[in-house]
């Protein structure tokens, strides 16, 4: 299934504008592209009001966050989250979480996971919301520079 170009350009406006190009962790169009043909990948893009945003029809709401996810019989993982810069500390990144956690129970996942690198700001927010450290992965990311960053996994049960 081909994702709709305008689900397409919101998650990229988020994308660009919110992910320092330091640590290499934006993916390029064909990426996300690519991740939302298979069925198993979901999109949630939200306007600065934590409204949902149509996947498939023009709107004049600009986007203000977005979630990536894919699920795996009774598990989701949390692939992408990211907030544009002029939102944050608004309570986009929780409301994107909360609509992730009612989506995936709808789907009957039990289970979530996340991976971030070690030092990532968002940790206060999963930390928030639940989500455990329960594994690590050294010197797993490379930044644009060439160093190496540890990766953190987390779970949390839903």
């Amino acid at each position: 299934m081909t994702p709709s170009p305008f689900l397409l350009d919101r998650i990229m406006a988020v994308m660009e504008a919110a992910f320092d190009p330091a640590y290499g962790e934006a993916w390029n169009r064909r990426q996300v592209a690519d991740a939302l043909s298979m069925p198993s990948t979901h999109a949630l893009v939200v306007d600065g009001d934590g409204e949902l945003l149509p996947e498939d029809l023009a709107s004049p709401r600009a986007p203000a966050g977005f979630l990536l996810s894919r699920h795996v019989l009774d598990e989701e993982e949390l692939l992408l989250i990211a907030v544009m810069p002029s939102c944050r500390d608004r309570g986009i990144g929780t409301i994107l979480i909360n609509r992730l956690f009612e989506a995936a129970r709808a789907r009957g996942i039990s289970r979530i996971y996340l991976e971030m690198r070690r030092g990532n700001p968002a940790l206060h927010l999963y930390r928030k919301l639940g989500f455990e450290p329960i594994g690590e992965r050294p010197n797993y990311y490379r930044m644009a520079n060439g160093e190496r960053i540890d990766a953190i996994t987390f779970g949390r049960s839903i």
